[in-house]
């Protein structure tokens, strides 16, 4: 079995057509795609490591300051 970077994040894969409820039936209306959240962990992944990295590079800059470099 091949290993996947992300979960299944469709609820309804091995349920029945008949059995799955039109969208807005059981929920909200504007319920995102499949599509729409995994491109949303990917969005939240790379602001993770930007402001990581801008967090590191401001600490790394006050700790030259401090020390007169």
């Amino acid at each position: 079995m091949a290993r996947r970077v992300f979960t299944d994040l469709d609820l309804n894969a091995h349920v029945p057509a008949r059995a799955q409820p039109r969208i807005g039936e059981w929920g909200p209306i504007k319920v995102p795609s499949t599509r729409a959240k995994r491109w949303a962990r990917v969005w939240v992944g790379l602001t993770a490591l930007v402001v990581t990295s801008a967090l590191f590079g401001l600490g790394y800059w006050v700790f030259t300051k401090l020390n007169g470099s």
